[in-house]
């Protein structure tokens, strides 16, 4: 083990001795038993109500180099009554993978600041859920994204990766729109590897990978890279040639909800038309 791993079971188990002292037996249910030497539960009646060994958790406490499964953090997480952020603190700690992390569903109403946010915003700007489905968007990004954020046709679920592989609006609306498909697939497995069990995503990749041959190869080669910004060129077939450079922020809470963001970077020379 090296020292930052050393650490972080040090950090760990004082975090859980820390959320183990402040609970009160008498709220869980417990009986005062004997008098108490420390404050909060006994790490034997964590344990039982964790449905772990005392041995394994005292261990954890101690910051000794254990077997930790998802499973069992989560069972300790619902014991100790952990908030949204400390579960994900403990699990950040313990380096595991949350089994039923708190994602924001593409199904949750986009609360009305932040619906306003977006649609204050003058340059193009729109919301991407867990599955990248819009979530709001502002005139902007409707005027730009025509067959996306416009009213939708007939099945159009204003899935961009959708939109991307399946309408060919997009492939005349992005002028690199090959290279452009293959960093946003590329940048979507990371996404889909924080929710390998997710229902919705598994259907989006299987639906992608039968109607589009495109997808297909460039899901099957597995390349990964950071959803990053910069430049993005249009040929819009009202407006014409465009030019933005793309910012994307993560919501505070929020972390499958992004904020995509398009300043106009003005009208530039010898744009392909398609």
């Amino acid at each position: 083990m090296d020292i930052l791993d050393t650490s972080k079971r040090r950090e760990l188990g004082e975090f859980v001795r820390a959320q183990r002292e402040r609970l009160s037996p008498a709220a869980l249910g417990l009986a005062p038993g004997p008098r108490r030497r420390t404050p909060g539960l006994r790490r034997e009646e964590l344990a039982q109500l964790s449905g772990v060994s005392v041995t394994w958790y005292t261990w954890i406490e101690q910051g000794r180099d254990v077997s930790i499964s998802p499973g069992a953090l989560a069972r300790l997480a619902v014991a100790l009554r952990l908030s949204a952020a400390e579960r994900a603190y403990l699990f950040d700690l313990a380096g595991k993978r949350d089994p039923d992390g708190a994602a924001t569903g593409d199904d949750a109403p986009v609360p009305a600041a932040l619906d306003a946010l977006v649609r204050g915003i003058t340059h193009p700007a729109y919301l991407l859920g867990r599955t990248w489905n819009a979530l709001a968007w502002n005139a902007a990004a409707a005027r730009l994204f025509t067959g996306w954020l416009t009213p939708p046709d007939q099945g159009n679920d204003r899935n961009q990766l959708r939109y991307l592989f399946l309408n060919p609006a997009a492939q005349a609306l992005i002028p690199d729109w090959t290279e452009r498909a293959r960093r946003v697939v590329a940048e979507f497995r990371v996404d889909y590897s924080h929710h390998l069990n997710d229902p919705g995503m598994r259907a989006l990749v299987a639906d992608l990978n039968q109607r589009s041959p495109l997808f297909a190869d460039l899901w099957h080669a597995h390349a990964v890279t950071a959803r990053a910004g910069g430049e993005r060129a249009f040929h819009h077939p009202a407006d014409g040639p465009l030019r933005y450079e793309q910012l994307t922020f993560t919501l505070a809470g929020q972390a499958d909800v992004k904020l995509v963001t398009l300043v106009p970077t003005g009208v530039p020379t010898g744009v392909p038309a398609g």
